[in-house]
């Protein structure tokens, strides 16, 4: 069992930045796949980066390409996603998820996800 503790949410105004992170528990970590979701309210989540286990190739949402910037910290079990310039339509809960090394990856699908955390409030004001 993978636990995955988030934290770094909080309110900003518009423009301005946060830093979330993602502490895995699992000393398998570095092959897992990673990403950050987020789900506002009355809104499906949906994929904002993810990052590959290994060389950490990373992906992003349309949404958020030139603002996030997904990386991870193999020796700290830990991911983070930086996040510049944020929008109000950026506002939501933040999940981390992972997933174990597999042939098949979609990198922004929460399906492919077997593992999250409890996840960590972003609320941006305009």
């Amino acid at each position: 069992q993978v636990e995955l503790v988030e934290s770094g949410g909080g309110s900003v105004r518009a423009g301005g930045s946060l830093r979330l992170s993602c502490v895995a528990s699992e000393y398998a970590y570095s092959a897992y796949a990673m990403a950050w979701f987020r789900q506002g309210a009355g809104k499906e989540r949906e994929g904002v980066a993810a990052i590959s286990g290994g060389p950490g190739l990373s992906y992003y949402a349309d949404s958020v390409k030139g603002r996030f910037t997904i990386s991870r910290d193999y020796k700290k079990n830990t991911i983070y996603l930086e996040m510049n310039g944020l929008k109000p339509e950026d506002t939501g809960m933040y999940f981390c998820a992972a997933k174990p090394p597999s042939q098949s990856w979609d990198p922004l699908q929460p399906e492919q996800y077997r593992y999250w955390g409890q996840g960590t409030q972003v609320t941006v004001s305009s």
